[in-house]
């Protein structure tokens, strides 16, 4: 057995020497010449920290600061670092309550790193707790950037950032991270990949209680973040926010449109808010304040409400007529209060007898509009049937843009309702149904629904005599310091352009001696069409549509204010002074106390708050100051 032990003694000896050798090498080169195991060696690992571009401006018409950035703080916690940590002085300096501090301890998932605690807190909130910093070891801060806005408008314009779900992570092809924000709402959600930029990365050494050592590699493999662009819009900043104030304490929509680009100069949903509320750390309790308003200040009124167009209907009305033939703006009509159905009656205010189309414009008469759409729709010798007839009638009202979403540069826009021919046969029944049967639609009521956004480009495509271009926001970006426009589809209308004039000329009747001859700027050549829209909730919208001056128009607007009664009440005035501010930039000073009585004219009883302070009641809209930009 000792020879044995012996012989084995002399065998393995050299085996174990090389064995021993070999590791020794093999630890050499991992210390020595690996950077990742001398750093898990020593206990520090490589962590990567994304580096997120600042997103960017959005502008108007005249280089204006509309959206910019402010800088805020984030505080971050460590749990596991935190020691003897004063709670009651530090809850006092950030402005927080004990139970708030101890839900946000709780609900940290990890000790082993920094979390956010608390976002966005305001500068000068943030230097009195800085101060006290050295105090709450496991507490550090990060510099994060808010949206803040300016002019305090376009609530449901601009929209709002919000924390990305699971969804949106999905959907990004896992571009966003739990914890990042992107657009959820308006142009920051539209233009979202735009504005964001695209995210950097840098690799930090940390060691494993997470404290920063240093840049891996002095940064060579860091990725630097690419930046947004600008956006430059169509709008008019201050036109925008004249419409909101004239709009205050209403329900409804205002849509001004350049009519030589589609671009949107003000686009206004009343009642709105200040967009600085729905930023920072007070975002969820306002949002639900919002949320639970009756008056919806978050429904999307210019492109998701939709109204019976009322008369505003009329004028797309006698183009059809006078294209078809069916009446020549020539051609005159004896109305006697109103348009008779057997024993029904469609009523028409008391007018004189009417001349020609451009007096059936100006004195809004639905007995005239009713006479023509059965003359159209009954003409069985010209198109054969009912049907045929009144298919020829809806595509010249889609190509007007009714019916169908225009493809404005904004998420959720609504199609509104031009009943099909097939509608009616599902629901009288095919050959059960003639034009006295759906004789509403003629004056804009029934089953026909338009969006303030349809009704504006119905006027702009007027005052083009015939085409129009897509509506949008946006203009485009800027690059390099150069304006990189958008191509937007332009659209030319089936209309001879000759029968425009004789309906233009009646929209100047109707402001100089028709239904809106109060809100006359004789200067202006302004050109328009009232509108009262019927309201099985209650009083009739009122409903105004106008384009300035008459010869080369810069300005269409269409004005809807919900429960107001006749257009010439609300809408006419507010559709006036808007295009009197846009053209001359003032208000003449006998206006002015048409001016008074719309800022003044209160037909929702809710003040919106004034306060840029924090109020402690609960449910009250919060939101910290905001600084002036300059342009």
């Amino acid at each position: 057995m000792a020879i044995l032990r012996e012989g084995n003694s002399s065998l393995l000896r050299p085996a174990i020497i090389i064995v021993a050798v070999i590791y020794l090498i093999r630890l050499f080169i991992l210390q020595v010449g690996s950077p990742t195991y001398k750093m898990q060696a020593t206990n520090n690992v490589i962590k990567k920290q994304t580096i997120y571009p600042s997103r960017k401006l959005i502008l108007d018409r005249k280089g204006k600061v509309l959206v910019y950035n402010e800088a805020f703080y984030d505080i971050y916690v460590q749990k596991n670092a935190v020691k003897d940590c004063d709670t009651l002085s530090f809850c006092e300096l950030l402005g927080i309550e004990k139970a708030t501090f101890i839900k946000k301890m709780k609900n940290i998932a990890t000790s082993q790193k920094p979390t956010v605690f608390l976002r966005q807190i305001a500068p000068l909130d943030f230097a009195k707790f800085q101060e006290h910093l050295f105090r709450f070891p496991g507490f550090s801060y990060k510099i994060s950037e808010m949206r803040r806005f300016p002019y305090r408008s376009g609530g449901m314009l601009f929209g709002y950032l919000a924390e990305v779900d699971q969804k949106m992570i999905d959907e990004s092809d896992h571009y966003y991270e739990l914890g990042d924000y992107a657009g959820k709402t308006g142009m920051e959600s539209y233009y979202e990949e735009i504005l964001r930029g695209i995210k950097g990365s840098s690799l930090q050494i940390v060691d494993n209680l997470n404290r920063p050592k240093g840049v891996f590699k002095n940064g060579e493999e860091d990725q630097m973040p690419i930046s947004g662009k600008d956006l430059v819009t169509g709008l008019d900043a201050e036109l925008q926010k004249y419409g909101e104030e004239l709009m205050k304490n209403k329900m409804g929509s205002v849509v001004a449109i350049d009519p030589r680009t589609g671009e949107i100069l003000a686009y206004i949903s009343a009642p709105t808010f200040d967009p600085n509320i729905l930023t920072g750390r007070y975002f969820g309790n306002n949002y639900r304040v919002l949320n639970g308003d009756k008056y919806k200040p978050l429904f999307n009124r210019p492109i998701m409400a939709t109204y019976p167009p009322g008369s505003t209907f009329k004028l797309a009305g006698s183009l059809i007529a006078f294209q078809t033939g069916t009446k020549m703006p020539e051609d005159g009509y004896s109305c006697h209060h109103g348009f008779r159905i057997g024993r029904h009656t469609i009523n028409c205010h008391s007018h004189a007898y009417i001349k020609n189309g451009q007096e059936a414009i100006s004195h809004s008469c639905n007995a005239y509009y009713c006479q023509v759409f059965k003359d159209l729709v009954s003409n069985d010798s010209a198109y054969g049937s009912v049907e045929n007839a009144y298919k020829v009638w809806w595509d010249f009202m889609s190509s007007f843009g009714f019916g169908h979403k225009l493809g404005i540069d904004m998420n959720s826009e609504k199609s509104g309702n031009l009943p099909t021919a097939n509608y009616y046969n599902k629901v009288y029944g095919k050959k059960n149904w003639k034009a006295t049967t759906i004789i509403s639609i003629a004056i804009g009521q029934g089953e026909v629904l338009a969006t303030p956004l349809q009704m504006a480009n119905e006027v702009a495509m007027i005052a083009n005599r015939g085409y129009f271009y897509a509506p949008h926001i946006v203009k485009g970006y800027v690059e390099n310091d150069t304006l990189k426009s958008f191509n937007y589809p332009k659209t030319v209308v089936p209309i001879d352009k000759k029968w425009f004039t004789p309906v233009i000329d009646g929209m100047e009747l109707v402001v100089k001696s028709g239904t809106a001859a109060k809100v006359n700027m004789e200067e202006l050549h302004m050109c328009g069409k009232t509108g009262t829209a019927q309201n099985p909730h209650g009083k009739d919208h009122s409903m105004f549509v106008a384009f300035a001056p008459k010869e080369k128009p810069t300005i269409a607007i269409a004005v809807v204010v919900e429960n107001a009664g006749f257009g010439a009440s609300f809408a006419a005035p507010i559709a006036s002074l808007m295009i009197e501010k846009y053209m001359n930039d003032t208000i003449a000073k006998k206006r002015k106390p048409l001016e008074k009585r719309m800022l003044e004219a209160k037909l929702i009883y809710k003040e919106t708050p004034k306060k840029d302070s924090i109020p402690i009641k609960k449910d009250t809209l919060k939101q910290t100051a905001v600084k002036p930009k300059t342009d």
